[in-house]
C-alpha cells in the first residue's frame, strides 16, 4: 500500500491517527453546583477517572457530575485554547456558553 495521498484517499496511518486524536473540551457539573472545564482525547474514560478521584485535584469529592458542555476540536492545541477560553469567562458567561450549546 502506498504511503502517500492518492486521488483524496488517506492512509491507514492516517486514519488512526485521526480517530485516536479527537480531542475535546468540556464542562462538567460538579453536585456543589460549580463547574470544572477540561479537555481529553477520550471523554468517557475522563468522566470515570473525575468521578473515581482519579481525574483532576479540582473534583475530588465533588462528584457526582453533570456533562454539560462539549466542544469537538480540531487538535489538542485548539482544545487547549479553548479551554484557556473558557475558564476566563465569569460564571454568567460560562451559563450562557452551556445554554446555548444545549
Amino acid at each position: 500500500m502506498a504511503n502517500y495521498n492518492v486521488s483524496g484517499l488517506i492512509t491507514l496511518a492516517e486514519l488512526a491517527k485521526s480517530k485516536k486524536d479527537s480531542w475535546c473540551v468540556y464542562i462538567l457539573k460538579c453536585s456543589d453546583g460549580t463547574y470544572y472545564t477540561g479537555i481529553t482525547n477520550n471523554i468517557k474514560r475522563r468522566i470515570h477517572e473525575h468521578e473515581t478521584n482519579k481525574g483532576a485535584k479540582y473534583t475530588k469529592g465533588k462528584g457526582p457530575f453533570s456533562l454539560v458542555y462539549q466542544d469537538k476540536c480540531r487538535d489538542r492545541k485548539e482544545a487547549s485554547q479553548k479551554e484557556y477560553a473558557i475558564k476566563k469567562l465569569t460564571l454568567v458567561q460560562k451559563e450562557t456558553l452551556i445554554s446555548s450549546n444545549s
